[in-house]
């Protein structure tokens, strides 16, 4: 999981220059990120001549094709398009007029010549494709000759009205005389309604391979064949408006520039020797961020990039020096330009490269990046969403390119970023009003695009402080046979939100006060009736809102349900939530829970000092830790008065020679100890009551009791005591190299034991209660992440410290994202973490005292690689899990789970990732937590009934009426630990060797089963792993499955309710 041991993966589809100083890791990781973007620009290229098999020729031919088409003179619209889409010979083509259509008896005329110019552009040209591509596109563009256009035609769409007829006749031509071998189609150009091109694609032949690629055939205009003055960004060319068109302006200025841009690359290619290189980086980090040059893609690809980098190797300082030098490399490039992204807001202010005459003439309300020297706006699909979004993902990759700690190389390249339940805490699915789909907008980017603008703005306005990013995602256009009209067929689109987790839950929102008349009036007729005046503590008057904390709605679905119905008149049923609170639903989790994690804090507080008040123990009292979940806001449920189960805590006294050189004496002097300490606290405080409990019995290395003490409010905690002495003994046994193996591998495990309950608890305990208050959703995503492995039966497999680390991780490192913001961010990025581990191969790091070295991870590597060669079958250990703390990476992994398990634990959590990937919003949370037991040999179901008697108390039996309840008389024992635990626990020490069991932790009363699958006929009859019987050949044995099975229920008397073999389930 580190970049130390980062290997080359295969996409999943799923010195600077003088102004700009890119920030990166030390020099060895930097070395380790270009040898790997060396190599992923050299796996990634694509064969060309094996790929493209005769696509020049094709091109050659379409050329010779388009070239024999007859011209004629000019003739009315209406009766030309009539005969041409009549005509037979036409194959009933429809021409692809923009839209609305100019109507029968319009007097405007159309007129076809020859192309004046054809030219090959785009990726293929430049050589800049990758593998990853879904597709391949060939850009053939056919300028059209300034004879067909007259002065004014930039005007009212005429322009693009003689453009759709003259591809329409290059449709015609090249269909009539390559339709046996390629298939026809239009589409629009990057989802620009107002460009239709032909896609043409090779027919797929028996012998021959199927060609993943289509040629695109684009009309386009003559240098300057209108004003640029004429076409800036303010200018307006429209007779029925006043109002700018600017996406209108700009997408016509750029039907004139392909030769000049392809002139612009060409050239930085052949000055930068790392400039393709650089744009194949860039390609691949974009696509997996789900970015490209299409309106629906953010407007910002492959070729804006491209253009990018071209313009900063030639311009782009203060002064008009280069931003760029032309000696850097790919990956320095790379770099540079994720730097800029970052530091240069496009949206707030205008950005020019190169020196614009006019400012005023260049600024509008979207995102500018204007080209001075060919006055066009290189962002001109893009929108102020999409700006935000593509600034947020640089910032992302900037993080993460400037850490040292985690593998750069994967999070900008590998990992598929653009998985909206990944990204956003609350989406909105927003069905689209009726009277929104058919229409153009005036600037003819399209209505939907319009009124989603409108839904950003109002929404990034009523959200304020409460969200960190707003991003607007609408549904792409899709391809149209040529004999028929464009259909569109958007019924909703999306809206992704990142919260603000300090400010998401707000209760009260508070506006301007009574003395600003101008901004109380905006503010009322923003908000409508719920904005109330109120008078608070401090004598203030002010404008307010507040919010409902106990709805079943979070607050900012409240808010944006109530400006989608005040501003767009959405009504409850067009608006569908994603997100949220969904997943904390299934698991339980709710913001009424901090007060009782607060309510558990605070007995423990007082508990402490009561016993550091006792003045009469022989040591003194250095430190009282906490050791248990609930004290760390991570335990499944939350912790409440009157539970049996009690919390961990560890007593350490100061050092001292008192304690002996004997452990076994040593566990007898802490007897003594806790009794001293409950007499004392109960002496104190008649309230509290304690029970000295004995842990285990077998061995005297290992601790032997432990002190209960039940608080007045309820609050069961358990207390141990730590002894510095027998760490000493046990370290100075394991140095012994005279005392034999066995006493020395005791020893080993004894002080493992030791250290991980009084030294790693401890500091893990601190370690994660610390992050869950600097980060308040880490706590709820450890929970759910708990119940997903307790839904799926692996939760008795692993100490829930180790499922702590993983949700902790995704935190720590969050990259390619943010660190999560919601609960249901930060499960799904902690299953992406265990779905990407590989724990054959990998240790899991986990650097949460922000304090690890580049050394430190060495020697975490070192022990690892030195664990997997003296245990390559992961016998002992199978997950290496290590932390600040705990550098060994065995602390709460030396006792499970299994290869089996943890296979289990990978297959599920990736099948769980590409579920999410690939449902996105139409997600059932629920599915995730859905488990089978059809595959179990055996389940055992325990009685619900007993398990809640037992946990209620000590088995006493109870009347109905409880004045007659004869339980209730003495004082109630803690448990040991929970009933189905212990129970389980004892059926894996009796059946080792021969099952598997598998349980969710308190919650679940089903334990699932299964054989070893190593078990088979036996022929020795001594030494048997469990019971067998006579096999059918009488020579051998075979299991006894039923005879185990009758084992396991009178092990678990009243406890099992019924169990159920494979063949009932």
């Amino acid at each position: 999981m580190d970049s130390s041991t980062a290997k080359r993966r295969k996409l999943s589809h799923g010195g600077a220059g003088p102004s700009l100083h890119v920030g990166v890791a030390p020099t060895s990781a930097s070395s380790a990120f270009v040898e790997a973007t060396q190599e992923l620009v050299h796996e990634v290229q694509i064969d060309y001549p094996q790929a493209f098999d005769g696509v020049d020729q094709t091109l050659h031919k379409f050329k010779n094709a388009i070239e024999a088409i007859e011209s004629h003179d000019p003739e009315l619209i209406g009766t030309l398009t009539s005969q041409f889409e009549k005509d037979e010979k036409n194959g009933k083509i429809k021409i692809p007029y923009p839209s609305p259509k100019p109507g029968k008896d319009s007097q405007y005329k159309l007129a076809f010549a020859k192309p004046a110019a054809f030219n090959v552009v785009g990726s293929y040209q430049l050589r800049t494709m990758v593998k990853s591509q879904t597709e391949f596109g060939v850009d053939m563009i056919v300028v059209m000759p300034k004879s067909l256009f007259q002065e004014k035609d930039f005007r009212d769409r005429r322009y693009f009205t003689k453009r759709a007829y003259y591809l329409a006749k290059i449709t015609a031509a090249l269909r009539n005389n390559f339709k046996a071998d390629f298939d026809f189609s239009f589409h629009f150009l990057h989802g620009n309604s107002l460009l239709p091109v032909l896609s043409v694609r090779p027919k797929s032949s028996k012998s021959d391979v199927k060609k993943n690629y289509m040629i695109r055939m684009i009309p386009c205009a003559e240098p300057d064949i209108f004003p640029s003055s004429k076409l800036l960004p303010a200018s307006n060319t429209h007779k029925d408006s006043t109002a700018p068109t600017p996406f209108y302006n700009s997408t016509l200025r750029a039907e004139s520039l392909f030769l000049s841009y392809l002139q612009l690359v060409n050239g930085a290619a052949k000055t930068c020797g790392a400039y393709k290189e650089a744009c194949m980086l860039g390609r691949v980090w974009l696509q997996q961020r789900g970015l490209d040059s299409t309106l629906s893609g953010g407007g910002f690809g492959h070729f804006e990039w491209a253009v990018l980098a071209a313009l900063l190797l030639k311009s782009g300082g203060r002064k008009g020096e280069p931003i760029l030098s032309s000696s850097l490399n790919a990956s320095q490039i790379f770099k540079a330009i994720i730097q800029y992204l970052v530091g240069t807001n496009f949206q707030k202010k205008s950005v020019v490269i190169g020196s614009a005459a006019n400012a005023d003439s260049i600024r509008q309300s979207g995102p500018v990046l204007f080209d001075a020297g060919r006055e066009h706006n290189l962002l001109f699909k893009m929108t102020p969403s999409s700006a935000g979004f593509l600034q947020q993902q640089a910032k992302w990759s900037l993080a993460s390119l400037q850490s040292d700690s985690l593998d750069q190389f994967d999070s900008l390249f590998i990992v598929k970023v653009d998985q909206v339940l990944q990204i956003f805490d609350l989406v909105v699915r927003v069905n689209l009003p009726a009277e929104t789909k058919p229409s153009q907008g005036s600037d003819h980017r399209g209505a939907i695009w319009e009124f989603g603008e409108k839904l950003y703005r109002i929404s990034k306005r009523a959200l304020g402080d409460r969200s960190q990013l707003v991003h607007l995602m609408v549904p792409g256009s899709s391809k149209w046979a040529v004999s028929a009209n464009p259909t569109t067929t958007h019924e909703s689109i999306l809206v992704g939100f990142v919260l603000e987790p300090s400010h998401a839950t707000r209760k009260m929102d508070l506006g301007p006060s009574v003395e600003q008349k101008a901004e109380a009036t905006k503010y009322r007729e923003f908000w409508g009736d719920i904005a109330e005046l109120r008078r608070f503590q401090d004598g203030s008057i002010l404008e307010s809102i507040e919010w409902q904390l106990d709805s079943t709605m979070s607050i900012p679905e409240q808010v944006i349900r109530h400006i989608a119905k005040k501003h767009l008149a959405l009504q409850a049923e067009s608006l569908n939530f994603f997100g949220g609170n969904s997943f904390s639903a299934i698991a339980h989790t709710a913001n009424t829970d901090a007060q009782y994690y607060a309510a558990a804090r605070t007995a423990f507080d007082t508990l402490e000092k009561e016993i550091r008040e006792i003045e009469d123990l022989p040591l003194h009292v250095r430190q009282i830790a906490p050791a248990c979940p609930e004290l760390r806001y991570a335990s499944v449920h939350p912790p409440e008065p009157g539970k049996r189960l009690p919390m961990d805590l560890i007593i350490s006294f100061e050092a001292s020679s008192r304690w002996t050189d004997n452990i076994a004496a040593n566990q007898r002097l802490k007897i003594a100890f806790l009794l001293k300490v409950g007499s004392s606290l109960t002496e104190s405080n008649p309230e509290i009551k304690t029970h000295v409990g004995l842990e285990q019995v077998d061995h005297d290395s290992l601790n032997l009791a432990f002190l209960d003490v039940v608080n007045e409010d309820g609050f069961v905690f358990r207390l141990r005591l730590q002894s510095d002495a027998d760490e000493k003994i046990l370290d100075a046994r394991l140095r012994n190299k005279q005392l034999e193996k066995h006493v020395h591998a005791d020893a080993e495990r004894w002080l493992a034991a030791y250290k991980r309950t009084y030294t790693y608890l401890p500091l893990h305990n601190q370690a994660v209660s610390t992050w869950c208050t600097r980060y308040p959703p880490l706590s709820d995503s450890i929970r759910i992440l708990k119940h997903w492995f307790g839904s799926h039966k692996l939760a008795s497999h692993f100490s829930e410290e180790v499922l702590e680390l993983i949700a902790l991780k995704a935190f720590l490192t969050p990259f390619p994202w943010q660190t999560p913001t919601s609960a249901t961010t930060g499960f799904l990025r902690a299953l992406q973490v265990i779905a990407r581990w590989d724990w054959t191969d990998e240790p899991l790091i986990v650097d949460h005292s922000e304090s690890s070295v580049v050394s430190d991870r060495s020697a975490v590597f070192a022990r690892f690689h030195e664990l997997r060669r003296s245990d390559p079958r992961m016998n002992r250990v199978v997950l290496f899990v290590a932390t600040s703390h705990d550098a060994s990476g065995t602390a709460y992994t030396q006792s499970g789970p299994s290869r089996v398990v943890a296979n289990q634990m990978t297959k599920l959590a990736r099948s769980a990732c590409e579920f999410v990937k690939t449902k996105a919003v139409d997600l059932d949370p629920r599915s995730l937590f859905q488990s089978s037991l059809k595959h179990y040999d055996f389940v055992i179901r325990l009685n619900p009934k007993v398990v809640k008697n037992v946990l209620r108390d000590d088995g006493a039996t109870h009347s109905r009426f409880k004045n007659l309840d004869v339980g209730r008389g003495g004082s109630i024992l803690p448990l040991v630990q929970h009933p189905s635990k212990t129970l389980v626990e004892q059926l894996r020490a009796v059946y080792a060797n021969a099952l598997v069991f598998f349980h969710g932790g308190e919650d679940d009363n089903v334990v699932g089963a299964l054989f070893n699958v190593e078990l088979g006929k036996r022929t020795r009859k001594i030494d048997m792993p469990c019971a067998y019987k006579p096999g059918s050949d009488g020579d051998s044995l075979d299991v006894d499955q039923a005879a185990i099975v009758s084992e396991v229920a009178r092990i678990g008397a009243d406890l099992i309710e019924k169990i159920e073999t494979k063949a009932n389930n």
